[in-house]
């Protein structure tokens, strides 16, 4: 590290190994960086440049990507982040995603990770872990989407789940309340992601069932990283409330499935 590097903070999987070098950022590659780097090539190839250009591998194990300029929001979330306004753009831009990887084939000789991936699968490869550390705000609008690390195919309802869980956010208050602004009306909010993404009525219907499904992944990934021993996630979870926060967290999201229901869809 040199006198003009600057460490980027933010996320949990690579913390204190990413680096910005001037134009660049420098980073730990995934295991299927080539296939990965094609992708987000493809995707700026197809009208989408709101995403990192690939611009090599280093041979110390290293991806260079374009670096992007602009705000993002740490935890504790600040108000700016979590405005109407910000959740509106935040659709808009995982719309505009969707609708550009859904004609960049999927290389299936990758291999994608599994950790968060739809369970069910897919023909879309999908971002999977759009959360505010790594969508990129200019002007209070979200413009670009940075870690394409845990991209995998699914469906689009899956990464729509996904962002529901972090920037509704699909949790219970108290959990809330921990990270994120007070006074944030969940149903409310999640009509607002469904409009602005131009979810379909039976998409709608489905929504709420898979945002549980995918609150079980995330839960079943937390756990394994902490059967491994990652102190990261162990002081995560002692911080966050434990394994009672996880259970507190989908009973409460089975609880209120009719009133998620109910908003989308009034």
């Amino acid at each position: 590290m040199t006198a003009e590097d600057e460490a980027l903070t933010g996320g949990m999987a690579n913390a204190g190994a990413v680096f910005r070098r001037g134009e660049l950022v420098e980073r730990p590659a995934p295991r299927n960086a080539r296939a990965l780097h094609a992708y987000l090539l493809a995707l700026k190839q197809h009208g989408f440049g709101a995403a990192p250009t690939p611009v090599g591998l280093t041979a110390d194990g290293h991806e260079q990507l374009t670096f992007i300029p602009g705000d993002v929001a740490l935890p504790p979330f600040p108000d700016w982040a979590m405005t109407n306004p910000a959740l509106a753009s935040v659709g808009n831009l995982l719309r505009r995603l969707h609708e550009t990887s859904a004609t960049v084939a999927v290389d299936t000789r990758a291999e994608w990770p599994s950790e968060l991936a739809d369970p069910e699968g897919g023909t879309m490869l999908c971002h999977n872990d759009v959360c505010p550390e790594n969508v990129v705000f200019r002007d209070g609008r979200a413009a670009a989407l940075i870690d394409f690390d845990l991209a995998a195919p699914g469906r689009a309802l899956w990464d729509i789940a996904m962002t529901a869980r972090y920037w509704v956010p699909m949790l219970d208050p108290e959990s809330a309340a921990a990270l994120h602004p007070p006074g944030l009306d969940a149903a409310a909010r999640l009509r607002i992601l469904a409009d602005c993404y131009g979810l379909s009525a039976g998409d709608r219907i489905e929504l709420p069932g898979v945002i549980e499904q995918a609150t079980e992944v995330c839960r079943a990934f937390v756990a394994r990283r902490v059967a491994d021993g990652d102190l990261v996630y162990l002081q995560a979870l002692a911080e966050r409330g434990g394994w009672e926060r996880w259970d507190r967290m989908q009973t409460w999201l089975v609880d209120h499935r009719k009133a998620f229901t109910a908003a989308l869809l009034d």
